[in-house]
């Protein structure tokens, strides 16, 4: 019987110790998530359909020079002002500045006036680096599912700016020299085993509006979506690029990536796969593969191994 007063102590000590561990951790997640940053909100930088076309700007503590654009899109929809800083921690403790970029969401504008918009952010931050004590020529593009899309648009088809333009945004080049993004659609014509697929050569069955009005027409569809599909553009100028892909994904299956991997390969560019077994589309433990993206992105874009501009 002298025993379960013991017993007692015993457990109430360990308990005790377990609730300052989990308070110790959570702790140490919240420092983690919410870095020292200096935010700058709601720049614009064009207009669409008479709207505004806004960024943000997170300045970390320590900046390292490299930029990081970050595409604020999912189902090609965009909500600017639900983005928050520790959405982008990873990046931010790298050093890195992030420059969030909002669009206007589909149908409003269609996915094609947004490729165009999301080109236009990047030679507008080009044009602003040196103020957020940013290189130019150090520039990345991270983005997820259809934020993944917009980010490989623009490294397949980033161009070189009109140096005639009397807009001196557009005098800028939107080219982006590192891109790392989660489950991006690559390929609108074959969508594979998308659920998404309605196996009659059209776009995504919900996003048939995303396209405009010709989009949703089978006729007009197919150069639409090969326009719109950045494994039909991939060249010899195809910056470095990382993906992370879950095996499970059924609504952007595995296969957009490996195929994009796969003619990548064939041009000679390099395109780093990490593919997360029985993950589907997002998992909970993303934030820590935004810290392999981080990392990623310093490696390409530092100084000692800058990447030339294509």
């Amino acid at each position: 019987m002298r025993s379960w007063p013991r017993f007692f102590r015993i457990a109430w000590r360990v308990a005790m110790a377990a609730v300052a561990i989990a308070l110790v951790l959570a702790a140490l997640l919240w420092w983690d998530l919410h870095p020292s940053v200096t935010e700058t909100r709601n720049i614009v930088y064009g207009q669409r359909h008479g709207k505004d076309l806004v960024l943000h700007v997170l300045q970390p503590e320590h900046p390292s020079g490299i930029g990081i654009v970050v595409m604020i899109s999912g189902r090609w929809k965009s909500n600017p002002e639900g983005f928050n800083a520790w959405l982008v921690a990873p990046f931010l403790r790298q050093g890195q500045t992030v420059f969030a970029v909002g669009h206007i969401s589909q149908p409003e504008a269609s996915v094609m006036e947004t490729v165009a918009d999301v080109n236009r952010a990047v030679r507008y931050i080009r044009l602003h680096a040196s103020s957020y004590g940013v290189d130019p020529q150090r520039l990345g593009v991270a983005g997820g599912s259809s934020g993944g899309h917009l980010s490989l648009m623009l490294a397949t088809l980033g161009g070189a700016g009109d140096p005639a333009a009397a807009d001196p945004v557009s005098r800028q080049s939107s080219l982006i020299q590192a891109a790392a993004v989660f489950f991006p659609v690559t390929d609108l014509i074959n969508l594979g085993p998308s659920t998404e697929n309605l196996h009659d050569g059209g776009p995504p069955r919900s996003f048939r509006k995303a396209f405009g009005p010709q989009g949703a027409d089978l006729a007009t569809w197919p150069p639409i979506g090969h326009s719109m599909s950045p494994i039909e553009h991939i060249s010899h100028r195809l910056p470095p690029v990382l993906v992370i892909h879950g095996s499970e994904d059924t609504l952007v299956p595995l296969d957009q990536s490996t195929r994009f991997q796969e003619k990548a390969a064939k041009a000679g560019r390099p395109v780093d796969l990490i593919v997360r077994p029985g993950k589907k589309h997002g998992w909970l433990t993303l934030p820590w593969d935004m810290r392999l993206m981080a990392q990623w992105f310093d490696q390409k874009l530092s100084t000692h191994g800058k990447i030339a501009e294509p």
